[in-house]
């Protein structure tokens, strides 16, 4: 085949991806606030949701941010996101709960962290609502899944919600609009190598 012809064969190839793309975005017409579960194993469902928050800030978005169960150590995006004025952020965990070893004080902390995420997801004015870590929440008990399930469907028609943390229950992804399962291939926690700063922290 010459140069001309793959050339030619290639820009046909891309014509018809772009014309199924195109009819792809013509058929998506909905302007509304998503539901995303980021959910898995897998290292970086709260990295990804914090690249959303980024993402909003740019647009201008007001955005909230409600940490369950982490709290005993300071990150990174906490301190970065405290920045800006456009962003609520609440560490209100006391740390996970083999640490704590206090069924009790973590289910007052995670009951604490729900009604300020509850209050976020009435507001109309609260333009995106992070809740990191609620999918271990509603796992243990700690929080009433048809509370969260009734808030989230309830919010105000523009708001997206992301919701982190392994063992996303059923009941939450049948009702989100994208989810995604992190699946772990390699980490280095497993090699030895503690969590550093800019990775994990």
């Amino acid at each position: 085949m010459t140069d001309e012809a793959a050339r030619e064969r290639h820009r046909q190839r891309m014509q018809r991806q772009k014309e199924l793309v195109d009819a792809r975005i013509a058929r998506a017409d909905q302007d509304c606030g998503v539901l995303v579960v980021n959910t898995g194993n897998g290292k970086g469902k709260s990295s990804a949701a914090f690249g959303m928050v980024a993402r909003a800030l740019g647009h201008g978005m007001t955005v909230a941010v409600v940490q369950f169960i982490k709290g005993s150590f300071s990150t990174g995006e906490e301190a970065f996101f405290r920045r800006f004025p456009d962003v609520e952020f609440h560490v209100m965990g006391e740390g996970f709960t083999w640490e704590t070893q206090d069924a009790e004080l973590d289910r007052r902390a995670a009951l604490a962290a729900w009604d300020k995420a509850a209050a976020f997801l009435a507001d109309p004015s609260v333009q995106m609502v992070v809740m990191d870590e609620l999918n271990i929440a509603l796992k243990l008990g700690l929080v009433p899944t048809e509370a969260v399930l009734d808030a989230l469907q309830n919010r105000p028609a523009h708001q997206h919600a992301v919701v982190t943390g392994r063992a996303a229950p059923q009941d939450l992804i049948d009702i989100a609009d994208t989810v995604t399962e992190m699946r772990p291939i390699k980490h280095a926690f497993d090699a030895g190598i503690m969590a550093q700063k800019g990775v994990e922290l």
